[in-house]
């Protein structure tokens, strides 16, 4: 050591050569991981990943007591693996593994699930194993083009929370980039999410919306149908209309130009969900 070193651990904070030394196991696995692992900002996306099997190889707090608590309230099913799971880190520390840490102070890397192999020989009508949550003959939601990652993720959500076989999208966008995770709320582990080209989406019976279309009201939905909404902007790709089986619309008042894509989602979904038993 010269004696600039010296001087400069005399002179630093008690304990801060102690905390840099016990956090570099902790950066060191999130940089082996933060290639090709699924950033998930915060405690909310944390724990819902955890609930749906997402495997999680490092995550970090700030606050291990604060977390605790949350979790005590929110999440009290998943005390122990959390207490296993997560490290503390300094603020400095989290600052520099995040693009902006979240107000729970809590990040982790996970790594992406991968998406049934709906295009099989045996692909026909999803059964329970499309997902862990999605119901007999539930819809798979195909997003044609989308542009905006927030709204990907808040697909997911209602997604996830309806029981859908799956996600697909179409286009550029990755589904499962940071800005639709966090919109998501880590409940891309929750419902298969995967991107697919319109020549290889599967081969189901498919119901694109379009203001042209027959009233949703009055169009029954075909067991394991694949409900397809149009970009934000543009609408249905060309490519994407001549796939589908059948143009539908939502019931919307005259003179209103539109819903939003989440919104439009919603409503398919709950009535698939309100259909007779």
């Amino acid at each position: 050591m010269t004696r600039k070193d010296e001087q400069a651990e005399r002179t630093a904070p008690a304990g801060t050569a102690a905390s840099e030394k016990a956090v570099e196991p902790v950066t060191a696995e999130w940089a082996r991981h933060a290639a090709d692992g699924v950033l998930l900002d915060g405690f909310h996306a944390l724990k819902h990943a955890l609930r749906f099997g997402a495997r999680v190889p490092v995550a970090v707090t700030t606050d291990r007591l604060a977390v605790r608590e949350l979790a005590r309230s929110l999440a009290p099913d998943l005390l122990d693996v959390l207490d296993g799971l997560l490290r503390e880190v300094p603020e400095a520390t989290l600052r520099g593994l995040v693009p902006r840490a979240h107000p729970t102070g809590v990040a982790a890397l996970a790594l992406r699930s991968s998406a049934p192999d709906w295009d099989g020989a045996g692909d026909g009508v999803p059964g329970p194993g499309a997902g862990a949550g999605a119901q007999e003959g539930a819809p798979l939601v195909v997003l044609d083009n989308p542009r905006n990652l927030g709204n990907v993720g808040a697909v997911v959500r209602l997604a996830a929370g309806a029981g859908a076989a799956g996600v697909l999208t179409t286009g550029d966008l990755d589904p499962w980039h940071p800005a639709a995770v966090r919109a998501g709320a880590g409940l891309h582990f929750a419902v298969p999410v995967a991107r697919r080209q319109v020549g290889r989406l599967p081969r189901r019976p498919l119901l694109a919306f379009d203001p042209e279309g027959d009233d949703l009201r009055s169009v029954p939905l075909p067991p394991g149908a694949m409900l397809a909404f149009g970009s934000e902007r543009h609408g249905l790709t060309d490519a994407l209309r001549d796939r589908a089986d059948h143009l539908v619309a939502l019931p919307m008042r005259p003179q209103v130009s539109s819903y939003n894509l989440a919104t439009s989602v919603a409503m398919a979904l709950y009535h698939w969900m309100a259909r007779p038993s």
